[in-house]
């Protein structure tokens, strides 16, 4: 199964971005193969409205079945949940720390939008 991370700066050893929607990048993760990709969300992370939506519909695309991010807004949450897509949220860490929780099942699994949309 593949997992997209929300990621600042588009490193395993970086720093996870709290946001989804308006995350600089993706990494997403093979879990049994251990291969990376790295996908850029930079047309997301300035626009008006509709980055949770969009930015969702983007990684449907890629095949995911869960994310892992710091927070999702209830436009992001709708369209996940929509493509069946599980939403996982870790705390301030490294994306290869979030990954290694998600694999030990130390991610807590997102029922609801955990914060407002259009949050900075």
């Amino acid at each position: 199964m593949k997992i997209a991370v929300t990621s600042q700066d588009g490193k395993i050893d970086g720093k996870l971005d709290p946001r989804f929607g308006r995350s600089k990048h993706f990494i997403v993760f093979d879990i049994e193969s251990g291969k990376s990709e790295l996908v850029d969300n930079s047309i997301n992370l300035n626009a008006a409205q509709g980055a949770g939506i969009q930015a969702g519909r983007n990684v449907a695309e890629l095949g995911v079945g869960a994310v892992i991010t710091g927070n999702v807004g209830p436009k992001a949450f709708a369209v996940l949940n929509e493509c069946g897509i599980k939403i996982y949220t870790a705390g301030d860490c490294s994306v290869k720390d979030a990954i290694e929780k998600y694999r030990n099942g130390d991610l807590k699994l997102v029922e609801n939008a955990n914060v407002q949309g259009h949050w900075a």
